[in-house]
C-alpha cells in the first residue's frame, strides 16, 4: 500500500499528542527549557540539512523566489486561519493555542529530508522504513510540543498525511520520466532549502525572531525547478 507510511506517520503524531497531554502539568520553567532545547536541536538539524547542497546558489534563489511567491499567496496567514478555525471548532482545551501548535508542528513535520525521502521511497520502492523511523521521531516530538503548545499539534497530522501521501503517489510514476542523477540532485537541493527553513523554525521556538517560515515553503518546489533548468542547460 503506497500510502501506508504516510498514514502511520499521521497516527504516530496523534498518539504522541495524546501522550503529551499527560505532560501539560509540568512546571512552566521546565517547559520553556524543553522548548529551547527543541529549538537548538532543530537549528543543528537545519544546518546539517543545509550542507547537503551541491550548489548553494540554487538554495538562495529558491528561498528568495519562494519567499516572494509565499508572501503573495500568504501561506502563513492561511495556516494560521486554519488553526484559528480549528480553535473555534474544538476550543482551547487546555494550555496553549491550537493555532500556534498546529502551524508550528505542521512546519516541523513537513519541512525535512525524511518527509521527502520517505515518501519517495514509499512510492518508488514500496518501502516504508524511512517513514516508519520518522513516525517514531515525530511521535516523540509531538509529545514534547504538545506539553508546551497544546492539543493543536495533533491536527498537524492532516497536512503531514496529505503532503507525504501526494509525494508517494507522484513517486509511483516519477522514475519513468526522471533519471536517477537528476532525482538525487533534486532531493539534495530540496533538503538543503528545507534545512534553512528548519533553522528558521528553531529561531522562532527560541523566541529570537518571528520568521514566516510557511511563506518560504514554495522554495522547495522552486528548488526542483531550478535543478531541472540547470540539468537541462548542462545537457544541452
Amino acid at each position: 500500500m503506497v500510502l501506508l507510511g504516510a498514514i502511520v506517520n499521521g497516527i504516530a503524531i496523534i498518539a504522541g499528542t495524546l501522550l503529551g497531554k499527560l505532560l501539560e502539568r509540568i512546571p512552566e520553567s521546565m517547559k520553556n527549557t524543553v522548548m529551547q532545547a527543541i529549538g537548538l536541536a532543530l537549528m543543528l538539524l537545519g544546518v546539517q540539512m543545509g550542507l547537503k547542497s551541491g550548489n548553494f546558489l540554487i538554495v538562495i534563489l529558491s528561498l528568495v523566489i519562494g519567499a516572494v511567491a509565499g508572501e503573495w499567496i500568504n501561506i502563513e496567514d492561511k495556516f494560521t486561519r486554519a488553526g484559528n478555525w480549528l480553535e473555534r471548532r474544538v476550543g482551547a482545551g487546555g494550555r496553549g493555542s491550537i493555532s500556534l501548535g498546529f502551524v508550528t508542528a505542521s512546519l516541523v513535520f513537513v519541512v525535512g529530508a525524511m518527509a521527502i525521502l520517505g515518501a519517495l521511497d514509499s512510492g518508488i520502492k514500496g518501502n516504508h522504513e524511512i517513514l516508519y523511523a520518522k513516525s517514531i521521531m515525530d511521535g516523540f516530538i509531538a509529545m514534547i510540543l504538545t506539553s508546551t503548545l497544546g492539543i493543536g499539534v495533533m491536527f498537524s497530522a492532516i497536512p503531514v498525511v496529505l503532503y507525504q501521501g501526494a509525494i508517494a503517489l507522484l513517486a509511483t510514476q516519477i522514475t519513468r520520466f526522471v533519471p536517477d542523477a537528476l532525482l538525487n540532485d533534486c532531493i539534495a537541493e530540496m533538503t538543503a532549502t528545507g534545512g534553512v527553513m528548519i533553522i528558521g523554525i528553531g529561531l522562532n521556538l527560541l523566541g529570537i525572531t518571528k520568521i514566516k517560515v510557511a511563506n518560504l515553503l514554495p522554495g522547495i518546489l522552486v528548488a526542483v525547478l531550478l535543478v531541472v533548468l540547470v540539468h537541462n542547460f548542462q545537457v544541452n
